[in-house]
């Protein structure tokens, strides 16, 4: 048995262990709470602190490069900048109450257009579809009035006023073109379908949470009003013998308010009465009144400080750089469509140029069979064969030539503006550019260098780390709602009398009226001059204390503020991996494609050598027109196999300087002529050869025997 000095032995050691253990996880608690102040965490968030706090940047996030963000106000459709008022009180303070005028848009097409229509035909290259689509393409041009918006959403955050949103995301209305998944679509966080939807079907966010900002435009009320009242007296002992009243009254009031960044509102009153009456217990008529008063209200804790004022301000000017960005890719968005759609248009136009060569040469052989059937060398079924062949390469030309037509006119919704000219729709669109097989200088970097690349250039990745401020802004206003309203203000107020001396004035000592000039008169100006000299002064100063029981509201808002800024923080980090896996699979997807190219150039030599081969032996009577008609359909499927791998590898190619967001960089975009839609330097695509001179393909269907 242990003996008692043992067991208290023990028994302290198990004391003095649990303390310690306490004691540990309040120094941890108290470590954690100093580490989350000294990263700037708000107050009220040390609870909830971990590895992360609420309130950390993009730039805190895993080690991923910052995109180069996008400077504010950069880019303009027009020379008016919307940001700024249209009146001034030193011009023209009339303006500013009078309809803004927006130029109507234009509905005519380019210039460049008109200069490319030649003896009927278009001969397109690349750069002058990329140089038509940005001057004319309707994605881009509806784009462009975001910019003047998110302008309009500064100027009214200046003023203290919500913010409305420009609305900015990459329109996707032009039809045709390879859709890239990777850069697809509108701006970070963007989805659709699944939302729970609120009281009549509203779906709000935290965005702008917290107080509402002072009004910093000041605004004047001025008010006049005339009265002339005759009122009838029941009792005439107070009314001084008269059986009705007359009072002529006329109010001249004003009043300015104006509120200030810093949570202080101010109000200024005048007041002014002049009344005249029959009345004889009245002094003075006309009998002038004028009252003063002037009130400051600061806002200690509900309202308070520059930040939650001008939060606006700052959520405005992040949202203008939201705008320039999506502009940016709606342009590589276009830009990548439109060349999409361009390679579409040569793979058409080269398939209906093998289908034609596939018909003649079937043609050829079904004509030679049938001469040789005329000297009864040849068999029946051998001609019934080649003329088969014939029938079908003819139903292939025809189909291939309505997807000619329809390329064409794809690729012209996408770069013109209006399709109502008739010369304009009828022009057969010749592409004049293809695309070689020149390895890109991208291909021969490492794989994390091109991933930095991306990040850095990343449109969709600035909107991100742009949205994650401003979320980080509404948790801030969201913050300071939960405080109780306590206000410090200060008063003036000032009373002030004159007038004439009534002559219907009533003595009541004497019983008659008071002799002219009994009460000395004053006029408005003495009037004035005591309602500022503190003759009668009333001032003072006080608080306003406001509590809200339980807080409920302001709770839940910060709460939604800080899973909104959650939310954003896991999309900005799921877009770095986003962007780097199409990184790595473009990178792949190129090295495939060119392989594929390659390959397809061996197999359509091969079987066009098998074909010649296959065609002498069929005039040295060693093969049979089966036989030379099989070689020709083996042809026709490996130009097929080639064109589609062509057209591959262009649209990769091209998809790839999207992912790298470096198109406007690599073809020589200037995004000022982009966003004015004035595009003076031509982009110049680089990796192309010219198309090979040959018989351009028919668009009429071939003629029936």
């Amino acid at each position: 048995m242990q003996s008692s000095d043992t067991k208290e032995f023990k028994r302290r050691n198990e004391a003095a262990r649990k303390g310690r253990a306490r004691a540990g996880k309040r120094l941890h608690a108290i470590a954690v709470v100093l580490l989350t102040l000294a990263a700037g965490a708000p107050s009220g968030f040390a609870q909830q602190a971990t590895a992360t706090t609420p309130n950390q940047s993009a730039s805190d996030l895993p080690a991923e490069p910052a995109p180069v963000l996008t400077q504010p106000l950069d880019l303009r459709s027009s020379q008016r900048d919307f940001s700024k008022p249209s009146g001034r009180l030193l011009g023209n303070p009339i303006k500013a109450y009078m309809p803004t005028t927006v130029p109507k848009a234009s509905f005519v097409n380019s210039v460049r257009l008109a200069d490319l229509v030649k003896n009927g035909k278009i001969y397109l290259s690349l750069s002058d579809a990329l140089a038509l689509a940005l001057e004319n393409n309707y994605d881009i041009a509806i784009s462009r009035y975001y910019m003047d918006m998110a302008d309009l959403d500064v100027l009214r955050a200046k003023a203290g006023s919500a913010l409305f949103g420009s609305g900015a995301v990459v329109n996707s209305f032009t039809q045709g073109g390879y859709l890239s998944t990777s850069n697809a679509g509108g701006g970070p966080g963007a989805s659709t379908g699944g939302v729970a939807s609120g009281t009549a079907g509203l779906t709000l966010t935290a965005s702008g949470a917290g107080p509402t900002p002072e009004n910093r435009d000041p605004s004047v009320t001025a008010t006049v009003q005339l009265e002339r009242a005759t009122s009838p007296q029941s009792n005439t002992l107070f009314s001084g013998g008269l059986s009705s009243l007359t009072t002529n009254t006329d109010q001249y009031n004003f009043t300015y308010n104006q509120g200030f960044v810093t949570g202080t509102a101010l109000s200024v009153a005048l007041s002014n009465q002049r009344i005249t009456t029959n009345n004889p217990f009245n002094d003075y008529s006309p009998q002038l009144n004028s009252t003063f008063n002037a009130k400051v209200t600061q806002h200690l804790l509900y309202g308070a400080g520059i930040f939650v004022n001008k939060r606006y301000v700052y959520q405005a000017i992040n949202n203008r750089r939201i705008t320039d960005s999506t502009f940016r890719q709606q342009i590589l968005y276009t830009v990548n469509q439109v060349e999409n759609i361009y390679w579409g248009l040569v793979n058409a136009y080269e398939d209906v140029q093998a289908k034609q060569r596939a018909l003649e040469q079937t043609s050829q052989v079904a004509s030679d069979n049938r001469r040789q059937l005329e000297i009864g060398s040849m068999a029946p079924l051998d001609v019934l064969n080649a003329d088969q062949q014939v029938a079908s390469d003819k139903q292939a030309l025809i189909s291939s030539q309505s997807s000619l037509n329809y390329q064409q006119q794809i690729i012209k919704q996408a770069i013109a503006r209006n399709l109502n000219d008739p010369a304009l729709i009828a022009a057969a669109v010749i592409p004049t550019d293809r695309v070689s097989l020149e390895e890109l200088p991208e291909e021969k970097q490492p794989v994390d260098e091109l991933v930095q690349q991306a990040f850095s250039q990343s449109p969709v990745l600035e909107q991100a780390v742009l949205t994650l401020k401003n979320d980080a802004i509404s948790l801030r206003g969201a913050k300071n709602g939960l405080l109780p309203t306590l206000d410090a203000y200060g008063f003036y107020n000032s009373n002030a009398l004159g007038g004439s001396q009534s002559p219907d004035a009533l003595n009541f000592e004497t019983g008659g009226l008071y002799p002219p000039g009994y009460f000395p008169s004053a006029g408005y100006g003495t009037v004035l001059q005591n309602l500022f000299n503190s003759s009668a002064p009333d001032k003072g100063a006080g608080f306003s204390l406001t509590i809200p029981i339980r807080n409920r509201p302001a709770q839940a808002q910060q709460a939604q503020a800080l899973i909104e800024y959650r939310q954003a923080e896991l999309r900005l980090e799921q877009l770095y991996t986003q962007i780097r896996i199409s990184v790595v699979n473009a990178l792949f997807a190129l090295t495939n494609d060119r392989a594929q190219v390659l390959a397809s150039i061996a197999t359509k030599d091969y079987a066009q050598r098998s074909l010649d081969a296959e065609q002498e032996k069929l005039h040295l009577g060693a093969s049979t027109t089966a036989l030379v008609l099989q070689q020709q359909r083996a042809l026709a499927a490996a130009e097929n196999t080639l064109m589609q791998a062509n057209a591959t590898y262009a649209k990769d190619r091209a998809g790839l300087y999207q992912t790298l967001a470096s198109t406007l960089q690599h073809y020589g975009i200037d995004m000022t002529e982009a966003a004015t839609g004035n595009v003076t330097t031509t982009p110049a695509v680089p990796g192309l050869t010219p198309a090979k001179e040959g018989k351009e393909p028919s668009t009429a269907p071939p003629a029936s025997r």
